[in-house]
């Protein structure tokens, strides 16, 4: 698989509503083992019922084969060994994507029948990772986090390549909520709030607050609404 965003998008627009994880990923444990761990994790915390445990089997291969494109376009050294993708459960911001690829994925081609098992789902997520990442949200196909403990991201529509460190928020004011373009970065403690719209290319410094702004491309963002100090990049 080809290291950019342009082999997701053939997959993505193929027959196959999502792709499968190919034999070249690289899953630290096997895809087995993967599948025993999450299992004594959910039913420690959790009731884990038969029927569960199936769409675990069902749903698994496809959340890897997300989690390989994603991790195919990662610039991070520790997501990739010999030039391939390489995922390991006991990394933690690897593993909280992939909880919440697993997560979205059953919600999506199990139906209302897989509600419960989401909602643990990403619940364990945010027990492991103190994260606040909704099986419902709509990450893009290649997002990346950096010690994501606090954050919460809410249901903004996220350009692809996005990117977020510990503390961050994004939220609504009034039910509306942000439009956030491709390659945009939340350094830690940044918020995003309302009817807000970030450019392309924009970075949000540390503990950076946005709110019902909007944002040209190209920028970097300092300070807090009304008061924001913007600069080219």
């Amino acid at each position: 698989m080809e290291n950019n965003l342009s082999s997701f998008d053939k997959i993505w627009s193929s027959n196959e509503s999502y792709p499968k994880v190919s034999e070249r990923f690289k899953i630290d444990i096997g895809e087995d083992a993967l599948l025993k761990l999450l299992c004594l994790q959910v039913s420690n915390l959790f009731f884990l019922e038969s029927t569960e445990r199936k769409i675990f089997h069902e749903f698994i291969p496809i959340a890897l084969g997300r989690l390989e494109i994603c991790f195919s376009a990662s610039e991070n050294k520790y997501y990739s060994e010999g030039g391939v993708p390489f995922f390991s459960p006991y990394h933690s911001g690897q593993y909280c994507i992939f909880l919440y690829y697993f997560a979205n994925t059953v919600f999506h081609c199990a139906g209302e029948v897989s509600r419960s098992l989401c909602d643990k789902l990403y619940f364990l997520n945010k027990a492991l990772n103190c994260i606040d990442l909704y099986y419902e949200v709509e990450m893009p196909k290649v997002f990346a986090l950096d010690h994501p403990v606090g954050s919460v991201m809410g249901r903004a529509k996220y350009g692809e390549r996005f990117s977020f460190s510990q503390n961050c928020t994004v939220g609504n004011n009034k039910g509306i909520y942000p439009k956030i373009e491709k390659n945009v970065k939340m350094m830690s403690g940044a918020k995003i709030l309302g009817k807000s719209y970030i450019g392309e290319n924009s970075i949000i410094s540390a503990n950076t607050y946005i709110k019902d702004e909007t944002i040209p491309d190209n920028s970097m963002v300092f300070g807090q609404t009304p008061n924001l100090v913007i600069k080219g990049i």
